[in-house]
């Protein structure tokens, strides 16, 4: 299964052009171990109402997966998790509590990661750490299981052994 993916920046330095988008690099050149195409990707700044709005509408183009990068903190902008919460139907907690057992390999940050993942009707979504190392540590983790889980999703297989 080709999985048709976005990309979601959210940085208020990196949405005014004062930073470079290192992180969504990474998901980038992670995502090409897999059979994945990148459909859509963006920048924008740390505003929950915008955040949720992208998300709904990505997910209305069809998109399998939307991975997002940045605002999973504890921070006053760090506003992320809360908005991908009211954009999905329902959350699917082992993804998060996997990224976060392999952060904690890496560095006792890792708990105050707020970050989820979730569905909204056949796409999911998941919300990555801001760093570039952090990306690649969590994205690494739940990299196997991402196409059996769409594929899940999208009715392709009813089974629960990966091929």
């Amino acid at each position: 299964m080709s999985l048709r993916v976005g990309i979601l920046t959210i940085s208020d330095m990196g949405a005014r052009g004062d930073r470079e988008d290192t992180s969504g690099a990474v998901i980038r050149e992670l995502l090409s171990d897999i059979d994945a195409t990148v459909a859509r990707y963006e920048i924008i700044p740390d505003e929950a109402p915008q955040i949720t709005e992208r998300l709904t509408a990505w997910v209305s183009e069809g998109l399998n997966l939307i991975v997002t990068t940045g605002g999973t903190g504890l921070g006053p902008r760090d506003v992320t998790p809360g908005a991908t919460l009211a954009a999905i139907d329902y959350e699917v907690p082992g993804i998060a509590e996997a990224m976060r057992a392999e952060g904690l390999k890496h560095t006792p940050m890792s708990m105050i990661s707020r970050a989820v993942a979730g569905v909204r009707g056949q796409t999911l979504i998941v919300n990555l750490p801001g760093s570039p190392k952090g990306v690649r540590e969590s994205l690494s983790v739940v990299l196997p299981v991402l196409t059996h889980a769409i594929e899940l999703l999208s009715g392709e297989r009813s089974e629960h052994n990966p091929a």
